[in-house]
């Protein structure tokens, strides 16, 4: 008896609801529905685990369950690694036209710049990444698949020359589907273009770090993306020349389930260190006091 008195109250949950009337004039005890704010939340491509987008700002992007590196950006890098306020913008003027009229190309290209609120597939500056003033290219995959154009490549170089001048390093985060095909050979001209760039700045004794992230693919991992001095890469990233499923139908084998993938690039020698995100600009950092960048914090 007395142990049926003292035994723990059974906790509940209360949960609101609405009566609601119904054609028939009965009571219906049915919740009403919720609208969740559009952008409120976020699901993982990986896990598929649901997070607060302002938790998942915090956290850079990368999900707190599995790890999975979500995709940035150009202004979203250049704020998660430039030091605040530091960063001027070069070359914002520069926009692709239509060299070859190709068919339904310019719509496109509005339509891309719509809906990324970019101008091109790169941003291009200088700032200071911990006190240590760099020249740097941040590529953008949300405009055109961060394809390479004339004007990707002319910015580029632009500001691998602006390096060169100013003696200061370079550093290119590269993400990319690779030559952009309604400008055809104009767009294959980049890679011989930027890659000149980048030789006479190496002759120069001027320092180049890539950094690549997911998804870096075609001309541009065939051109600047693996030419580094030091060449780094975010954790999942995929990156090389070309896609899994057509070097699996041209070698008829089955490749590995992480082929392409950082991990795998960093164990066969074609990088030299996997940075997670919230380790990388305390990396460059280090790596351009290392060098002897003037500056620092």
């Amino acid at each position: 008896m007395f142990k049926d008195l003292f035994q723990k109250k059974r906790k509940y949950a209360t949960i609101p609801s609405e009566r609601r009337g119904s054609e028939d004039g009965s009571q219906s005890m049915d919740r009403p529905k919720r609208e969740i704010p559009e952008g409120l939340m976020n699901k993982c491509a990986r896990c598929g685990s649901i997070q607060y987008s302002k938790e998942l700002e915090k956290n850079f992007k990368v999900c707190s369950s599995c790890g999975y590196h979500m995709r940035l950006n150009a202004l979203e890098r250049i704020r998660y690694t430039m030091d605040e306020g530091s960063f001027t913008e070069f070359d914002a003027d520069l926009i692709s036209v239509d060299p070859l009229e190709f068919p339904g190309y310019a719509g496109k290209l509005e339509q891309q710049a719509l809906k990324s609120g970019l101008r091109e597939a790169v941003v291009t500056g200088q700032g200071t990444i911990g006190g240590f003033p760099a020249v740097v290219a941040v590529m953008s995959f949300d405009f055109f698949t961060g394809s390479m154009g004339s004007v990707v490549g002319e910015k580029i170089t632009r500001a691998i020359e602006a390096a060169a001048e100013k003696r200061l390093p370079m550093i290119i985060f590269s993400t990319s589907g690779g030559a952009r095909m309604q400008e055809s050979i104009l767009s294959l001209m980049q890679m011989a273009k930027t890659s000149a760039a980048l030789a006479r700045l190496s002759e120069q004794g001027g320092l180049y770090i890539s950094v690549i992230t997911d998804p870096t693919t075609g001309g541009v991992s065939a051109s600047f993306a693996m030419l580094g001095d030091i060449i780094l890469a975010e954790p999942g990233a995929v990156f090389g020349f070309a896609g899994r499923i057509v070097i699996e139908q041209t070698i008829r084998q089955k490749l590995p389930d992480d082929f392409q993938t950082a991990e795998f690039n960093l164990q066969h020698g074609q990088l030299d260190l996997v940075v997670h995100r919230k380790e990388m600009k305390a990396t460059l950092s280090k790596l351009l006091d290392l060098h002897g960048v003037k500056g620092g914090a």
